[in-house]
């Protein structure tokens, strides 16, 4: 491995890197704290390589310039934090009823509303999931270390490319902005997923088709296939629907091949499960502390292990039953008020018991924090 491809960069910094890596050929944005870094590098960056940067009025109009340049045949992103992935949200519908390939990255910071701009926060967790209306299954990422966020930058576009569908992953303040060394890996070990086009004559087209794998063939503006894209509830064809036939079949089209696909999409991390009584469930940043505090109580002859969703939603549900299995206790840590604790209480039901350790004060939460948790249930 040669030493050009060791660097010390910022989480934001890696991120942009990666989706270059990725393929990205266009970003639309607006500069909001703490994610501006990833705007700035790429607007430097992509110019070189033959894309487009764009700085649009607001988020509003970044998310709809993202969703454009995709249908025109380019993998697009955004960055944004806080009140600007709020802003997004309805345009983001727009994109997962029309199954556009994009990726939107959201570097969390304190909130409601304007918050806390240069604090950390984990508090958007549940907003990826639920926050534009209506029935959809998102896929939402969520890197801890540097080389995560170039990692899955990576993966977040080979993703929105496979599923023909928004991708999201979770940054935070801390994250994006510390610096550690990482790997660049040689453009030949990246590998990379394109969208599905299309084989047929353009006569025989349909953007919007029900295929076995619930994933349509998508073409590109330019390229001789016309199609019709509508925010309104649409048949194969693309045009508005009433019929309850079609309507079931367009829905169940956008939750089909995200649930058939979950051991796809689906990863996590874990340590020192094989004898573990207590489970610490943690996720982002909060990975990066849980397993230094792993680590001191086992240490302390504590029986406990780290379970790390990368994937947030679909969550890895699966995977997180095996880990608690021998279990009596689930911790989960998270930088808000205990969002994602919901979700596990649900999996582990009656059988585990599980509690919360939250910080939600705009700091990052400590190894002191979790241990003494441990501690207390023992």
């Amino acid at each position: 491995m040669s030493k050009n491809n060791i660097r010390l960069m910022q989480g934001n910094e890696a991120c942009a890197s990666g989706a270059l890596a990725a393929g990205v050929s266009f970003f639309g944005g607006y500069p909001i704290t703490p994610s501006t870094e990833i705007a700035e590098l790429l607007a430097r960056e992509l110019p070189k390589n033959g894309g487009h940067f764009i700085q649009m009025e607001d988020e509003i109009a970044s998310i709809a310039a993202v969703i454009g340049a995709s249908v025109a045949g380019a993998k697009s992103m955004t960055a944004t934090s806080g009140p600007g992935f709020s802003l997004m949200q309805e345009n983001l519908g727009y994109a997962y009823m029309t199954e556009v390939p994009c990726v939107v990255v959201n570097v969390q910071r304190g909130g409601p509303s304007t918050g806390l701009p240069t604090k950390v926060s984990q508090s958007d967790t549940m907003q990826a999931k639920w926050g534009t209306h209506g029935d959809y299954f998102p896929i939402v990422l969520s890197a801890s270390s540097v080389q995560e966020c170039f990692d899955m930058s990576v993966r977040a576009f080979n993703l929105s490319e496979k599923y023909h569908s928004p991708v999201i992953l979770l940054l935070d303040e801390v994250l994006g902005h510390m610096r550690e060394k990482i790997r660049i890996p040689e453009k030949d070990e990246v590998q990379l997923i394109e969208r599905c086009k299309p084989t047929v004559p353009p006569e025989w087209f349909q953007p919007f088709e029900l295929t076995p794998t619930h994933i349509s063939p998508m073409a590109g503006y330019g390229n001789g296939y016309r199609f019709h894209y509508t925010g309104l509830t649409h048949d194969p064809f693309g045009f508005p629907t009433g019929k309850p036939s079609e309507i079931r079949e367009k829905l169940d089209k956008l939750m089909l091949k995200i649930t058939q696909n979950v051991d796809d999409i689906c990863t996590h991390k874990e340590e020192f499960l094989e004898d573990s009584h207590i489970v610490v469930i943690a996720y982002g940043i909060t990975a990066r502390v849980a397993q230094q505090a792993v680590r001191i109580a086992r240490h302390r002859r504590f029986k406990v292990g780290l379970f790390q969703p990368e994937t947030i939603w679909p969550f890895p549900e699966k995977a997180l039953k095996r880990a608690l299995e021998h279990a009596d206790l689930a911790i989960v840590a998270e930088l808000n008020q205990g969002q994602l604790i919901h979700e596990v209480s649900r999996i582990a039901r009656s059988k585990v018991k599980v509690q919360g350790v939250f910080r939600y004060d705009g700091e990052i939460m400590t190894p002191t924090e979790i241990v003494n948790k441990i501690r207390e249930a023992n």
